[in-house]
Formats: C-alpha cells, structure tokens, sequence
C-alpha cells in the first residue's frame, strides 16, 4: 500500500513525554517530505501552538497543510484557511452559563488562538494550555466582549478526577447541537457539531483528490477515533490509551521509544 498522507496527533503522539520531537521522528518524516509525502498534524492546538514543531520539522509552504482545534480549522502551514467552523456568540454564553452554574473552570479560543475566560481565578490548566500554545490568558466576561463574539470551541478544565464526574453531565447538555470530547485527562472540549479530526481529513483529502486508503494516521486518544475510522491505516501509539488502541490496525512503540519512528519505517518508507 502506498500512503500519500501521514496524519499525527500532537500532544502524547509526535511529541514525547518531555513535549519534544525525538531525533528518530524527525529522519522519518525528513524522509516522507522528501518522497513526496504530505505529513500533516493534527491537533487539538491553534496554529500558532504547532508553529515551532512545523518549523523544526521543515514542514512549510502552501501546498502542506495543518489541522487544528481537533477539525475546526484546516489551513496550510501558512496560516491560509481552507475551511473554518465556528460557534456563535449564543453557543458561546451558553457555555459559560453552564461553567458558572456549575463552579467548572473553562476557557474559548477565537480562531486566532487567543484564550478567553471570566474566571478569575484562572486555573492552572488554562494557564499551561495558554503557554503550551504561545498565547495569553484574557479575562473577559462575555459582555466585555462584542456581540458578534464567535469562538472555536470551548473547554472545560481541571483535574482528572473533577472532570471525571462532570463529564455525563457535559455529553447530556450540550452532545445533541455540538461535539463534545474528552480531548485529554484535563481538558472536555465543546465545539460546533460537524467537527473532527476524521471529517477534516476527509476533506483536505477530497481537496487533495487522495483517497482514505491512502492516508495513515498516528494518533493515542479518544479524540483521534474518527481518524482511526476514515484512514486506510490506523496506528496507535503504546503510550495511548486502551482505548484506542482497540480501534487501531498496528500498536507501535510509545512516544518515548521511537514510536512513530517504527511504524513509518515498516509501512511508509
């Protein structure tokens, strides 16, 4: 099978424990670029918060793309916006009315990557969000804001165990008008409901006239699954949760050990 797309998850995937970049990565995806390859990430970041990962890779130029805020966004590495889905000024008070009947720390991003809250004790997941992602923390309530104020998506933060027990409550409210995911242990994102990685995929690949068999995708969480379920191959990372690993067609090494680096060199290059 011949892949003309590689497809990586970022966080926990193409980047290590450590959040950087194995030497092992970099020689795989050097090699792909060079064949000819299209290597895209796809992240539940902004661009913004890739850019140096993009730069490190010498992934660049119009004709290369990136899928962020989890299939919100598709753009080319150049900041130019092949499609953009975005939720209202109502969705986006909607959110925040739920966050503060029920005491849960939140954030929106507008499609620039800035950070919104009203909390104002901003908590320690927003604040590392907002580093990881190069971007600042403004506190504003949504009527400090303009009424045309529209948002990417949202997120509900906090430890593990806090968003364990408010998750039901989340998928009850709010999984009937949008897409609600558990993108990591700290972070439960709301986003308009035609968004995923897989739908994204699917139509930067008809853009591209590539067909899902060959498209192989890297990825080690829930929401990676509609990638898993569109490409032609799934590869789950051995630091990835059982999950999805359940879902995958090979089970790699771990982001720590050359993961990537295995799967590429057996099926791609």
């Amino acid at each position: 099978m011949t892949f003309k797309i590689v497809a990586i998850d970022v966080d926990d995937t193409l980047l290590n424990s450590k959040g950087e970049i194995l030497d092992s990565t970099k020689v795989v995806i050097k090699k792909a670029l060079e064949k000819g390859i299209k290597v895209v990430l796809c992240t539940g970041r902004p661009l913004v918060g890739v850019s140096n990962f993009l730069r490190e890779l010498e992934i660049d130029g119009l004709d290369q793309y990136v899928i962020t805020f989890n299939g919100a966004v598709i753009e080319s590495v150049s900041g130019e916006i092949v499609s953009k889905l975005v939720l209202n000024n109502t969705d986006y008070r909607g959110l925040v009315s739920f966050a503060d009947k029920h005491n849960l720390p939140y954030n929106v991003l507008d499609d620039g990557g800035s950070i919104y809250t009203s909390n104002l004790d901003v908590n320690r997941i927003t604040v590392i969000q907002a580093w990881e992602n190069q971007a600042g923390v403004l506190v504003r309530t949504p009527d400090q804001l303009s009424d045309d104020f529209s948002i990417i998506k949202g997120v509900f933060v906090g430890e593990d165990v806090e968003l364990d027990q408010m998750e039901d409550k989340v998928h009850a409210t709010f999984d009937e008008k949008f897409y609600v995911v558990r993108a990591a242990k700290n972070f439960l994102e709301v986003m308009h409901k035609n968004v995923n990685k897989g739908r994204a995929l699917k139509k930067l690949t008809e853009k591209l006239n590539i067909q899902p068999n060959e498209v192989i995708v890297f990825g080690d969480e829930l929401n990676d699954l509609s990638m898993f379920e569109f490409a032609g191959m799934a590869v789950a990372m051995g630091n990835g949760s059982e999950f999805i690993k359940s879902h995958a067609d090979f089970i790699t090494n771990s982001n720590d050990k050359d993961g990537i680096a295995v799967a590429m060199n057996k099926f791609v290059l």
